[in-house]
């Protein structure tokens, strides 16, 4: 039976050291960078030893391949947690809500965008095969909502394949933009701006 140190099982205590390496990492991959990055820096501001930084990641890159992966999945879960309330609402209200929601999670840490759009783009050809997987994921997502738009009479009933990667592509464009400056943009400005370029997107003419 493993043992407990002041109360706290082993397991805990490991998963707590998981999460500061995670957290020191989003802070150090963003300002230092990335490439700049020692595993050494990393693990002295998680208050672990290098030993502990091996038996979670193999190294420096899965790190960075967990944050991507983290961050992208944390949008994707607040954007689907609101599909349940919007069943009932016009398809452009509902492409609105969707799309707030969206911004508004990548953007409530600078960091976040920074790490996804900026630090993790051509590390390694497993950082680009995840990010082309969460690309498919969200150009997935989005051609779902313009059909469902177009079931509804608000597009044209067409393929929205590339229509849907190109927005995904926008989005990044303009969250790499939003993090770019000091103090970022305004994030209500960056949402109004995907708004118009997805409903014009998806409502053009066939």
């Amino acid at each position: 039976m493993a043992r407990t140190y002041g109360g706290v099982a082993p397991e805990q205590r490991r998963a707590e050291r998981r999460e500061r390496l995670l957290s020191a990492a989003l802070d150090l991959f963003t300002s230092t960078g990335y490439q700049q990055a020692k595993i050494t820096e990393l693990c002295t501001r998680a208050g672990v030893s290098t030993r502990n930084f091996y038996e979670e990641f193999e190294n420096k890159e899965q790190v960075l391949l967990t944050l991507h992966e983290r961050i992208n999945a944390l949008a994707l879960e607040h954007v689907t947690g609101v599909l349940d309330r919007l069943a009932d609402a016009d398809a452009v209200t509902r492409i609105g809500t969707l799309l707030d929601v969206f911004v508004s999670t990548v953007t409530s840490d600078p960091r976040m965008p920074r790490l996804n759009y900026v630090e993790a783009v051509g590390v390694s050809a497993a950082l680009e095969a995840q990010h082309q997987e969460w690309v498919d994921r969200w150009a997935a997502f989005i051609e779902a909502e313009a059909r469902h738009a177009a079931l509804h009479g608000v597009a044209p009933d067409r393929d929205y394949h590339l229509t849907a990667v190109a927005l995904v592509g926008a989005a990044t464009g303009l969250l790499r933009e939003w993090q770019a400056h000091t103090p970022p943009l305004p994030v209500a400005d960056v949402a109004a701006e995907l708004r118009a370029l997805m409903l014009a997107a998806i409502t053009r003419p066939a």
